[in-house]
């Protein structure tokens, strides 16, 4: 991933010397193992720790060579160790350590992407709970609907993070898995306990049955949750730009001084963040389809899945974790226009109170459909005509036959929309 959308802890998981590290404790843990069982010299795997180092230069070098990344990093380990390196790697194959370390990284990426998460909960709830009470209006089909809080807006998206959160830990723990089993997964050359000891040093759990390699459906559910949480990003990032638009405006992304907006018009201020992060959901999507795909593999194992692995799994992360944190930052600077919110509410003249007006007129003894005949039709005459709601049902004989002056009054309180944003609240958020 470019520098550009990446953050340095998260890449770091995925730099050559990283990976080679965790090669290496893979390496040395199973030694541990294999001299308790008696199968290697115990000073052997003492001289493997001791003396055991890498170079990453070395081993690509080796690599252009014999073309097999394992083979060239265990050929410069052994440089390092010296005799006793010949007990490396005893009934292990390839796989053993590359997906195993695989699941290592999967399970340090997850980690930081949890605490974005966890980052990105405590400013949604602040922002919530500033705009608990902060009417604006609702819309369905990008249509005025009915009121509803920006608290609402934004408590919705608490609550969806929360579920990302757990899936996102959920799919943590379903990765978390070692496989030290040989050849075709049938420990014929290596005891299970070498296994189990690997896993329980490195934090992990034994995979129950690898078939040399550890099942991909593991690692599909973990890219498609991450798919997951990249499309709920996008979708705060799309209500926030269109609460931007010049005609809207009841929320805009910080514009900081000596920003500027267009290199042909000065007088621009763009939701360029929001929009990053709507191009950056639609990559992180894409890279859901070849962890699915990866896992129908033939046989016992092949290496179709390596090559889509090596791209999907440092972008996906890097690229996550980066959007995770821009829209935390987005949301915690977002500014907010109480104050258009209103103006948008009375732009069309009442006519957000419809439903409340039909329902009463219901309520007074009118059918279903001759009262939405009489809301509807007052209605049309504030579309085209720009006039007053109330005004009109006031006018109207067939409606205040059945509704006072008062009645209608009282059918126009704002605060009627938000009397429940309490109960919403302690749901979402506790008591």
């Amino acid at each position: 991933m470019i520098p550009r959308y990446s953050r340095p802890e998260m890449v770091a998981i995925w730099s050559p010397e990283s990976k080679f590290r965790i090669w290496f404790e893979i390496e040395a843990h199973a030694c541990d193992a294999q001299a308790k069982l008696g199968v290697i010299p115990e000073a052997a795997a003492k001289a493997v720790w001791e003396r055991g180092a890498f170079e990453v230069e070395r081993i690509d070098e080796i690599e252009r060579e014999v073309k097999h990344d394992v083979i060239a990093f265990l050929t410069n380990l052994a440089e390092h160790v010296g005799p006793e390196a010949r007990f490396v790697h005893q009934g292990m194959t390839s796989s053993d350590v590359l997906d195993t370390c695989f699941n290592i990284q999967l399970v340090r990426a997850a980690d930081i992407m949890l605490r974005d998460l966890d980052e990105l909960l405590a400013v949604l709830k602040r922002r919530a709970f500033e705009h608990k009470m902060t009417a604006c209006i609702g819309r369905s089909h990008g249509i005025h609907a009915e009121p509803t809080t920006f608290g609402l807006k934004l408590a919705q998206a608490y609550a969806e993070f929360q579920r990302n959160r757990a899936r996102l830990a959920a799919a943590r723990a379903e990765v978390a898995t070692c496989a030290i089993s040989g050849a075709v997964g049938t420990f014929a050359n290596i005891d299970p306990y070498v296994e189990e000891h690997v896993a329980k040093a490195l934090g992990l759990a034994v995979e129950p049955i690898s078939t040399q390699i550890i099942p991909r459906d593991r690692h599909a559910m973990y890219f498609a949750t991450l798919a997951v949480v990249a499309s709920s990003i996008e979708r705060l990032a799309v209500e926030i730009r269109h609460l931007q638009r010049t005609e809207v405006l009841e929320a805009e992304e910080y514009f900081s001084p000596g920003q500027k907006g267009s290199s042909a018009m000065p007088h621009k201020r763009n939701p360029v963040l929001t929009e990053n992060l709507t191009g950056l959901a639609r990559l992180m999507r894409g890279y859901a389809i070849p962890a699915l795909e990866n896992v129908a593999l033939w046989h016992e194992r092949d290496i179709s899945h390596s090559s889509a692995e090596r791209m999907i799994g440092p972008d996906a992360t890097v690229i996550l974790d980066f959007a995770l944190t821009r829209l935390t930052n987005i949301m915690a600077n977002l500014v907010v226009y109480p104050e258009n919110m209103q103006k948008n509410l009375d732009r069309l003249g009442g006519l957000v109170h419809s439903q409340r007006v039909m329902l009463a007129l219901t309520q007074a003894g009118v059918s279903r459909e001759d009262s939405y005949r009489l809301v509807q039709q007052n209605a049309m005459t504030v579309w085209r005509e720009g006039k007053d709601f109330l005004t009109l049902l006031k006018a109207d004989k067939e409606v205040t036959a059945k509704l006072s002056s008062t009645a209608l009054d009282e059918l126009f309180d704002l605060g009627y929309h938000t009397k429940h944003v309490d109960t919403i609240f302690k749901r979402v958020f506790g008591s």
